[in-house]
């Protein structure tokens, strides 16, 4: 229970504050709020109503997140990235994917994916003992054993669970309502909840995505660069991926 309310803490510290900040300026500023917002085509016909009840305020955190991302992120992993070689930076994002072996191995059981299961068990074997801990990846170069990720999100709709609505939650960014709830039980699944304190988790964690935002840089600038509009660009492109991730 200890490591529960933990859990449903880190979620909650991330996204009920931002809430009760954005969303009064939300209602005063979108008098002519509709939970169902127009998408137009390249013609200007409108092509569809996406259903986005919070859209106000998701569209604020998408700024915040934004302004987040070139103001503090960027030129900070772009520093971090220039004293860390690539490939140092990539060992370290291999390793904390084999440290979240459990998240994939429980909900490939859980989706009877007994076969994705087995390589999941073969990879972390592996990789954890001749891959030094995950820091390489020798179950995929030597044995061609290709990661079967899976989390809760995906579980719950497996068994049809839909996706609820859209949330773009501060610095960790768009989700949707069915997988932000899924982030709460995954946490159970991460190692160091079980070996260090509430600060050492997230400064994991934080470092986590650090390290991740450093390999990624230019992306999500290439996406702006091309979206007419990229809160619903990228909004659109999250359901139709986790979509995918689902059906197979």
């Amino acid at each position: 229970m200890k490591q529960l309310r933990r859990a449903v803490l880190f979620f909650v510290l991330g996204f009920i504050p931002s809430v009760s900040v954005f969303v009064p300026a939300v209602f005063a500023q979108d008098a002519d709020f509709n939970a169902f917002e127009e998408e137009v085509g390249e013609a200007g016909q409108v092509k569809e109503r996406a259903f986005d009840p919070l859209r106000g305020y998701n569209r604020l955190a998408f700024k915040f997140n934004d302004k987040f991302y070139f103001w503090v992120a960027k030129p900070l992993t772009k520093g971090y990235g220039f004293v860390v070689p690539k490939p140092a930076r990539a060992s370290v994002s291999r390793a904390f994917h084999n440290l979240h072996f459990p998240l994939r191995l429980v909900n490939n059981l859980l989706q009877l994916k007994f076969r994705k299961a087995g390589t999941e068990t073969g990879r972390f074997l592996i990789n954890s003992t001749a891959g030094i801990g995950g820091l390489f990846d020798p179950a995929e170069k030597w044995v061609g054993w290709r990661p079967a990720d899976e989390d809760f999100g995906q579980t719950f709709g497996h068994y049809g669970v839909g996706d609820g609505f859209p949330i773009v939650l501060p610095l960790l960014g768009q989700t949707n309502l069915r997988d932000g709830l899924g982030v709460i039980p995954s946490f159970l699944f991460n190692p160091v909840w079980y070996v260090a304190d509430f600060k050492t988790n997230f400064a994991v964690t934080s470092g986590e995505q650090f390290n991740f935002v450093s390999l990624h840089i230019g992306e999500y600038e290439s996406i702006k660069k091309d979206a007419l509009d990229p809160y619903t660009f990228i909004r659109d492109a999250y359901k139709q991926n986790r979509e995918k991730k689902i059906r197979e």
